[in-house]
């Protein structure tokens, strides 16, 4: 945290909402702190640099919620902010259906942060323009053998710092740094076009470039894309196999699993915002899947995208269950929305600034691992199609229709897999791809994404991820 004022600000802000009629207060300090260089087709483009420090302060009174924020970072600004919030909340109690009320989580008392070798505050423009020019390097002017005349690179160093208080207890402050890499290719070949959106981040310092080899991959996906261009053959569009690799299951748990089962969107409060839920409140119990339909959702992840050790509601992270051989066991939880299924949070309440309230987010979401070895279940597939990376995806409002268009895709004929098929197409319904699930490997695999929710946009870091998912009896189109 920038100094201790901030926490001794933040303490007082309790003290101050409770004193204006608040039963409950809780008092977040946040700074953001960014870094980011771009490079387009080669030329550096004006770097990013963001900051911003603040706090945000939520209550109840009267059994209604109150949020309200400042970056005037003066005790008597504070205090007022304070007082506001409480306002808020009386000013809405007249219009609820019914009283706003937390679950009795234990209050968490901690300090945390994931490792980190090299400081992200040395992220310095030249560093990160070094790293995009050595990518640069390796794919411009056909270097990867194809011509990309459309490449947008951006690489990026923040750092979150927090310190959270509330009226029940909780004390908490937290570190979380991250370095992340976003690219766009457009490749040409003989008339014909691709495009590959390539992700990828962890928590930690500069370290993290090495070690998720990003240079190499971003090389590699180049080279695959001229390898579509150039030999990829339409593909059968009669019943089959599916295997989905790990960035196919991991964006497939995300989009119909993870957003369907977050309370708030069970319970029907993000309708207007991000979307709804194909399911109902009572839904917990339901069988969606078959029986190797495991899907999870963690935060403690050591390096991942999303890694949190407590939410910011000051309830301590832990794995969710999401989908338990094929039946929906849990939903991502808040406090509020716990106490309205008479259970307990598990800690999904995120935001990403001082200013956002939290609200109930994925972290890592990912297809659990199996017990096959990638050779094994590719050779239990007599007639299919390996799904390896998708260029486009798409689905519905309440998560239950959905679609993808692969990109790097493979024929699989008797356990063997063959020649590259082109755009093969995924449409398919949340139960149907859930309950056609035969078999998982044991290898995992993570991508970073952004996930985009609530109303102003909170832009949250995750992963998404698991291992290749075999899917039997699926029809698949073709673009």
């Amino acid at each position: 945290m920038r100094n201790q004022k901030g926490m001794g600000l933040a303490e007082g802000a309790i003290s101050t909402a409770q004193e204006a009629g608040a039963t409950y207060a809780e008092a977040r300090v946040q700074s953001t702190w960014e870094r980011m260089f771009v490079l387009k087709n080669g030329e550096p483009q004006p770097s990013f640099f963001s900051e911003g420090y603040g706090i945000g302060i939520r209550v109840i009174s009267g059994g209604a919620l109150g949020f309200a924020a400042t970056n005037d970072m003066r005790r008597s600004a504070v205090n007022q902010i304070a007082r506001k919030a409480v306002k808020l909340a009386k000013a809405s109690s007249p219009v609820l259906r019914r009283p706003v009320v937390l679950d009795e989580s234990k209050a968490t008392k901690k300090k945390w942060s994931p490792p980190e070798t090299k400081k992200v505050e040395n992220a310095d423009s030249a560093w990160l323009r070094s790293v995009l020019l050595e990518i640069e390097g390796r794919i411009a002017d056909g270097r990867a053998g194809v011509k990309l005349p459309g490449r947008l690179l951006y690489l990026g160093a923040e750092l979150e710092e927090r310190y959270y208080v509330n009226s029940d207890g909780a004390k908490v402050e937290g570190r979380l740094p991250r370095v992340g890499f976003f690219g766009s290719l457009t490749a040409v070949e003989g008339g014909a076009t691709a495009q590959r959106f390539i992700q990828q981040g962890e928590t930690g310092g500069l370290e993290v470039v090495k070690r998720v080899g990003l240079v190499d991959k971003v090389e590699g996906e180049a080279k695959v894309m001229g390898k579509v261009l150039r030999t990829a053959v339409k593909p059968p569009t009669d019943t089959l196999d599916v295997v989905l690799s790990p960035e196919l299951s991991g964006i497939a748990a995300h989009e119909s699993v993870g957003h369907p089962q977050e309370a708030d969107r069970v319970l029907g409060r993000e309708g207007a915002q991000a979307g709804e839920s194909y399911l109902k409140a009572d839904s917990l119990g339901r069988k969606i899947g078959s029986d190797e339909a495991n899907i999870s959702d963690d935060p403690t992840l050591l390096h991942s995208n999303g890694f949190v050790l407590v939410d910011d509601e000051g309830v301590l992270a832990k794995k969710r269950l999401l989908i338990k051989d094929g039946v929906i066991n849990e939903f991502l939880q808040n406090r509020a929305t716990a106490q309205e299924f008479g259970l307990k949070s598990n800690g999904a309440s995120r935001s990403v600034a001082f200013d956002r309230e939290p609200i109930i987010r994925m972290s890592n979401t990912f297809v659990e691992p199996g017990d096959y070895s990638t050779e094994e279940l590719l050779k239990e597939v007599k007639h299919g199609v390996l799904f390896k990376t998708f260029t486009e995806w798409n689905i519905d409002d309440k998560r239950l229709n959905q679609r993808y268009v692969a990109l790097e895709a493979y024929l699989i004929e008797q356990g063997e897999v063959k020649g590259l098929v082109k755009s093969p197409v995924l449409e398919i319904t949340t139960p149907k791809l859930w309950g056609s699930v035969k078999a998982r490997s044991r290898h995992m695999e993570f991508e970073a994404a952004v996930c985009g929710k609530g109303d102003p946009q909170q832009g949250a870091p995750v992963w998404t991820g698991g291992p290749e998912t075999l899917l039997a009896g699926i029809k698949l189109g073709s673009r």
